[in-house]
């Protein structure tokens, strides 16, 4: 039989999926270096393999956070568009590819920031970065620079108020609403080439 000590130690991304469902289920305090090693049916040495301590999965789960969150949503705004609709709906894949945007993740480093002021920082830091850039899409579709700014606010606001509601949608349902988003967003009404393209992304 084999005991916990010759168990093999898993992998980094194995430590931090686990990390990651731990936090979004249950929230940081839950997250204990025993308590993954018992949920991944791992030796406790094994975690130290890849991280020297508790702090240091703390910082890779923010980070994974920033990379994926913000780096995606960033990476969608300066997709090439030929109109501001196009970009609008090149950002709300975001609100619908879970791999481009973890909503559950979101929230749940947003909750963990109540408690944690460092953490707090960086969560101001990526809602900055994330207004910019969109307000930075918009001023390329040639609206002003404050008005592009409330655009912004509007667009990311939304998106955080799905998020802390928890708002569950049917994708039939939130599909259709898009268009109309994207039109209150930009005040364009947007092609029906230009929702076919979008749609046929998702369907």
């Amino acid at each position: 039989m084999t005991n916990s000590s010759s168990r093999q130690p898993g992998s980094k991304d194995l430590w931090l999926d686990a990390a990651y469902e731990m936090l979004v289920s249950d929230g940081i305090d839950a997250v204990k270096i025993m308590a993954l090693a018992k949920k991944l049916n791992l030796s406790r040495t094994g975690f130290y393999w890849f991280f020297a301590d508790l702090k240091e999965l703390h910082i890779a789960m923010i980070e994974r956070w920033e990379n994926q969150n913000t780096g995606n949503l960033v990476e969608r705004c300066t997709e090439p568009a030929l109109n501001i609709c196009q970009s609008l709906f090149n950002l709300m894949d975001c609100w619908l590819d879970q791999s481009l945007f973890d909503a559950r993740l979101d929230l749940a480093i947003r909750n963990w920031a109540r408690v944690d002021d460092e953490l707090q920082i960086r969560v101001n830091d990526a809602d900055r970065i994330r207004i910019d850039t969109v307000a930075e899409m918009f001023q390329r579709h040639g609206f002003p620079p404050d008005q592009a700014h409330v655009r912004s606010l509007t667009v990311i606001y939304t998106q955080i108020g799905y998020i802390s509601m928890q708002t569950k949608e049917a994708l039939p349902d939130r599909l259709a609403r898009v268009p109309h988003y994207v039109e209150i967003f930009s005040g364009t009404v947007p092609s029906s080439r230009d929702v076919e393209v979008f749609l046929a992304r998702h369907i």
